[in-house]
């Protein structure tokens, strides 16, 4: 198990999803790359130890005291997937300025040290590029690009990658997985290849593995679950 405790991992889970300013609100979204969607109003990362929570940066000053205090009242729990009990309170607040968009709830994970991906599972660079041409050929032009998107894995099935696991969200301390695998290719281990060697990829950087998804997207927490990935809390993100 990793030594970093709940809490910190909570706290670089964060500082990786969200580039934010000197008072904590959240300024962007922590991606190496542009892609659409912006940054969420409100997040809380849930423990079952407590919780911590920012706002956007654009809240006005009314809204943010009147969320702060509803997020200070609300309980930690050992069950995360249990609803906040003040969500109905939050959301409200939240829609006293706009419409809500879109509301997430997930569990987030640390994939540990040791996991192994077979050999079909490689790490992708730019020269290897091709093999991302049939199935995904939206990564080419970052894969490309001088910039560091971080590692890029994916599992290839001859010598086209039907799998890929990337960088969705990169910081000086952790990454944060991005997965997608081609629908002819699923419920096969592919997906769990490409995550494990991605994992590899990326502490050999230095850096730590984190995973997250939502309670809805079952496939996608079996795969956390196949690389032995450890919960430490929980994501819940409203826009």
């Amino acid at each position: 198990m990793s030594a970093e405790s709940d809490e910190q991992l909570m706290r670089i889970h964060i500082a990786t999803l969200f580039n934010c300013d000197a008072y904590g609100r959240i300024r962007s979204l922590g991606r190496p790359w542009s892609r659409p969607g912006g940054a969420p109003r409100f997040f809380m990362g849930r423990r079952r130890d407590g919780n911590v929570w920012l706002f956007r940066d654009d809240l006005p000053d009314e809204q943010t005291r009147e969320l702060e205090v509803l997020c200070r009242s609300e309980p930690s729990t050992k069950d995360l997937r249990r609803p906040p009990r003040f969500a109905p309170e939050i959301r409200a607040a939240l829609q006293g300025l706009g419409p809500i968009t879109r509301e997430y709830r997930g569990p987030a994970y640390l994939i540990p040290e040791g996991t192994e991906a077979p050999p079909y599972a490689v790490l992708i660079t730019k020269e290897e590029g091709r093999m991302l041409e049939a199935g995904f050929p939206w990564m080419l032009p970052h894969l490309r690009a001088d910039v560091d998107i971080g590692p890029v894995t994916a599992a290839v099935v001859n010598g086209s990658a039907v799998s890929i696991c990337y960088c969705a969200r990169l910081s000086p301390l952790a990454a944060e997985a991005g997965l997608e695998t081609l629908d002819a290719m699923q419920r096969r281990g592919y997906a769990t290849a490409a995550v494990s060697a991605w994992a590899t990829a990326v502490r050999r950087r230095g850096l730590l593995p984190l995973y997250s998804t939502s309670w809805e997207n079952l496939a996608s927490q079996r795969v956390a679950e196949k690389v032995g990935a450890l919960c430490y809390g929980e994501d819940w993100e409203i826009e």
